[in-house]
């Protein structure tokens, strides 16, 4: 009798161990199967938000480099330690005896809008686009900001380089990239998302 006891204690004891052991590779793969989706959805959302450069390949491997040797009536800007120019619309870095053109960097400030400014409005943000830059108001100056994605132009400036990620066409300046749509049948762009620099 003592022995069918234990016969049958051990008997449950290992079915308990069995099922305990099934149900936390059950676990496992639920768990496993979670994780493989928010995979997915990250690499999405790194696709229309922020890409690494190295992620970017250019249609024009090498950039045509503008450089004057003055730049007069310039306003200076200072900017992480560093001088920065404008003028006649354009910015400047100087760089062995001469002005190279460059895109705004975020954070850039001026006392006044460029003269061919025009104003887009997405999500009761108001933003004033020149020349590919987006710059809002604040107090008496403007300041070069990220747009929010989805932010629609009609217009990209002259510079504006193609770029392929993943296979996908888009445009891209001072590192916004943008995706062509249409709409109401006119052609736009749409802000998609940045290149980070690495």
């Amino acid at each position: 009798m003592k022995a069918f006891i234990r016969i049958s204690s051990l008997s449950v004891i290992l079915a308990i161990a069995f099922v305990t052991e099934a149900s936390g590779q059950s676990v496992g793969n639920s768990n496993s199967k979670s994780n493989r989706d928010t995979k997915t959805s990250t690499v999405k959302k790194t696709v229309y938000n922020r890409v690494p450069s190295t992620k970017v390949t250019y249609k024009t491997p090498v950039r045509k480099v503008v450089s004057v040797r003055s730049v007069p009536d310039r306003k200076v800007i200072k900017y992480k330690g560093q001088d920065y120019y404008y003028a006649n619309n354009n910015y400047y870095t100087q760089s062995r005896g001469r002005y190279i053109v460059i895109a705004p960097k975020i954070g850039f400030r001026l006392s006044g809008l460029p003269s061919d400014y025009k104003r887009v409005t997405y999500n009761n943000y108001n933003y004033y686009n020149a020349q590919g830059a987006f710059y809002v108001q604040i107090n008496n100056e403007y300041e070069v900001v990220e747009p929010e994605i989805g932010t629609i132009v009609y217009k990209l400036p002259d510079d504006y380089e193609k770029v392929a990620i993943d296979g996908m066409e888009y445009y891209e300046y001072a590192s916004i990239l943008y995706e062509k749509v249409q709409i109401n049948g006119t052609r736009a762009y749409e802000v998609v998302g940045f290149i980070e620099m690495e």
